[in-house]
């Protein structure tokens, strides 16, 4: 179940230690658009790095790409989002405040038991799967489930709204044509299908990949980072023989399974969720949830796309978008598996695993420390490089080491505040790795090295610590 108290320790820690800020915050913050500190920033790009050599670093047939934001205005036609990208709203007459139908749902069903909640989200899956609008405005009001500002359960009738955020592209208003900001980046990938297949030179079945921004106009956004209006997806899309797909669905499906696992998470903290209302695109469909302080989340979705999207870019497009098999002699519209994560779920999801409030007081002394237990491969910082005193040559010895490792990995480099403070600081920011130069180091060239996850400290060569920490980033 939700625990907000552990939500907001996360959000309030990640703001007082440079990972995410409310955007425009001086300005009193605009809802749903965050900004990445030096540390967020810095653990977003280890995630999609890490994410980008597993899909196309690691495989033979899968390239990535690039695509542009804006795109031609018939491609979302094509593609189905004009017509079919809403979500089913209602609204409280009394607060005037908007509600996406499944997440009211949601919230009220957290207040119940774990029986009565299954019960009623399974209702309202059905419900949903049947676009039974009518039978939703009941389901809420059956529940007397009530606005959180007005306190009332005075609604309206159920409708749906679309999400796609919209602009004009032109120097001169009246001429100026529609552009929409993309709300997925899969569509730059099924419009660049030729491109890549004949210069790259790929055959079936091979991958495109590609991370980037996308816009959506969530009505009811909410989670911290797990629901924004502009966030980052990281997207495959693997093309594929017709008939086998739902053999290649199953692959992806345990293959992004174990790239989840690979760092390090408890597997009870996943699941799978078979989607019961499938897209109009798509033959199946699951996600991959984490547990997440608000209860389990999609982080990941894997879907088996049928051949809807290069047929449909075919038909709008008057371009041919087949492929020639040689291995059967035949041209044929391909299938596509595609897995999408969201970035900043994913995120989130490391920095809700990570972050753990201990006790250390013994019978002597109260104590505690907020750590960060990233995997050693996604800290922002992998190694902290602390001379005990500002002289007598240690800050000296201390920047040779920096300049060894840092062409290698990112370091940190302080020597204000007693050693003990500046070990909880880098716990606090997720450091697995803090090397204290002292007077020692002068005489035999050895440091003391402090392991984060255990407090552990030991006596290291000086010449073993850019390797040590090599060896322990290195996954592949």
């Amino acid at each position: 179940m939700a625990n907000d108290t552990t939500l907001q320790n996360i959000i309030a820690h990640c703001k007082e230690y440079g990972f995410i800020f409310q955007s425009s915050e001086i300005y009193d913050g605009l809802s749903a658009v965050y900004d990445y500190g030096q540390y967020g920033a810095e653990l977003k790009k280890n995630i999609r790095d890490h994410w980008w050599k597993s899909m196309t670093q690691m495989h033979d047939n899968i390239v990535g790409i690039d695509a542009a934001i804006f795109m031609h205005p018939t491609v979302w036609k094509a593609s189905g989002h004009v017509d079919n990208f809403s979500d089913p709203m209602i609204d409280n007459k009394d607060s005037k405040k908007r509600y996406r139908v499944d997440h009211l749902i949601e919230g009220y069903a957290e207040t119940l038991g774990k029986e009565e909640a299954d019960a009623l989200l399974q209702n309202m899956d059905a419900l949903l799967a049947a676009e039974d609008f009518a039978g939703l405005k009941k389901l809420i009001e059956d529940n007397k489930i009530k606005c959180g500002v007005s306190g009332t359960a005075n609604w309206t009738d159920v409708r749906q709204f679309n999400l796609m955020f919209s602009t004009e592209m032109g120097s001169v208003a009246d001429d100026a044509d529609k552009v929409y900001l993309r709300p997925e980046t899969a569509q730059g990938i099924f419009v660049n299908f030729l491109n890549v297949q004949k210069t790259g030179r790929m055959k079936i079945p091979f991958g495109i990949a590609q991370t980037g921004k996308a816009f959506r106009n969530e009505i009811v956004a909410r989670g911290f980072i797990f629901r924004m209006r502009e966030f980052e997806q990281m997207e495959m899309q693997f093309f594929v023989r017709p008939g086998t797909q739902k053999e290649w669905y199953e692959y992806w499906k345990e293959a992004r399974m174990k790239w989840h696992l690979d760092l390090g998470i408890s597997p009870d903290h996943y699941r799978f969720h078979d989607h019961v209302k499938l897209a109009h695109y798509a033959d199946a469909a699951c996600d991959i949830e984490y547990d997440f302080p608000m209860g389990f989340k999609e982080v990941e979705g894997i879907h088996s796309r049928t051949d809807f999207d290069l047929k449909s870019h075919q038909q709008y497009s008057g371009k041919k978008l087949t492929y020639f098999d040689t291995e059967i002699n035949q041209h044929y519209i391909p299938y596509v598996i595609e897995t999408s994560i969201g970035l900043d779920r994913a995120v989130m999801l490391v920095l809700s695993e990570a972050y753990k409030e201990e006790d250390l007081s013994t019978a002597e002394k109260q104590d505690s420390r907020v750590v960060l237990k990233f995997p050693p491969l996604l800290a922002p910082i992998k190694l902290a490089v602390l001379p005990l005193l500002k002289k007598d040559g240690l800050p000296e010895i201390a920047r040779e080491l920096m300049n060894e490792c840092r062409p290698y990995f990112k370091c940190f480099y302080e020597e204000k505040d007693t050693i003990g403070k500046r070990y909880r600081r880098q716990d606090a920011i997720g450091t697995p790795f803090c090397v204290t130069i002292d007077h020692q180091t002068k005489e035999d060239q050895t440091v003391t090295i402090r392991y984060r996850d255990s407090m552990t400290q030991e006596r290291i060569p000086l010449s073993a610590v850019k390797d040590m920490v090599m060896k322990t980033i290195q996954v592949y």
